[in-house]
């Protein structure tokens, strides 16, 4: 598909994917592609930021291709990685006097023992992908150097194989839920966006929007309360992605009204984590009557 030419047809784009952009998102993201730039999305939890890399994929027709970061990740489980149990089987196969020379190199370091992770997939793919970096956060400050210098460049040398560089790069997603700052030489590289809780109304055409088969009556007093709860001091607020889950739990025992019992037998679709259930367990009346 052609990019779209203004931000009310992207907008329009992915909402018929199911997903419901404000102006401010689809406008950095028509700009991420006009210029060809990365985009950093952060934002609290769960509030849609890996949903939109999925949805570019699914409106453009490209494959979606996710690195997700974690502590202590290296470049070899971002890059590429040789199949070293092959080799092995590779070596046993060949006699001691085929393994002469270049021939080595030859057989062993072959494109059929290369294992490409995402980036090298990424580069490969070029413009027919989306390469999502999810919680770039939570990887350190050397990888994220690293990364740097590869989205400048999109290029990657193997010693064995050459170097192999993108025709053209992969859009590319970054999300971040500021666990740690980013550097500045990063979000300098990209159109940096925030997505916070979309309000009220917003939040209950989201629900209704991925879930059209729950009450509308019911889903407007669940989006109430979820935030009331995020007013609450807790270690982690809930985001849309809960208010969703919520909806369901309640949608799942057949609850027609937001009551105390009905919160009490559902609240573990909405809070995760114990100190806040116990916070929240505290005050369940006012949760369920808006109080």
């Amino acid at each position: 598909m052609d990019r779209p030419e203004t931000v009310a047809e992207l907008t329009q784009l992915l909402r018929e994917d199911g997903y419901l952009a404000d102006r401010g998102l689809a406008t950095a993201l028509l700009i991420s592609l006009s210029l060809g730039r990365p985009i950093l999305l952060e934002g609290e939890v769960g509030v849609g930021k890996t949903e939109v890399a999925k949805a570019l994929a699914a409106v453009f027709g490209r494959q979606l291709i996710r690195l997700q970061c974690y502590e202590g990740i290296d470049t070899n489980q971002a890059l590429y990685e040789w199949d070293y149990a092959r080799q092995m089987l590779q070596i046993r196969a060949l006699s001691q006097g085929q393994l002469v020379d270049g021939e080595t190199v030859d057989k062993l370091f072959g494109p059929k023992f290369l294992l490409e992770r995402p980036l090298l997939q990424a580069v490969r793919a070029g413009d027919q992908a989306v390469l999502l970096i999810d919680e770039i956060d939570r990887a350190d400050d050397e990888f994220e150097a690293f990364l740097l210098e590869m989205l400048a460049d999109f290029q990657i040398t193997i010693p064995e194989l050459g170097t192999i560089k993108a025709a053209t790069a992969p859009l590319v997603v970054l999300t971040s839920n500021r666990t740690r700052e980013l550097h500045d030489a990063l979000k300098r590289r990209c159109i940096y966006h925030w997505i916070g809780y979309p309000s009220s109304d917003r939040e209950v055409e989201i629900v209704l929007t991925r879930q059209p088969e729950v009450s509308q009556t019911l889903t407007r007093k669940v989006v109430a309360a979820v935030n009331r709860l995020r007013d609450l001091e807790l270690a982690k607020p809930p985001g849309v992605a809960e208010t969703i889950d919520w909806v369901l739990a309640l949608n799942v025992i057949g609850a027609q009204e937001l009551t105390t019992e009905t919160v009490a037998d559902t609240l573990g679709a909405v809070v995760k984590d114990h100190d806040d259930l116990e916070l929240v367990r505290s005050s369940l009346d006012g949760i369920a009557s808006g109080d």
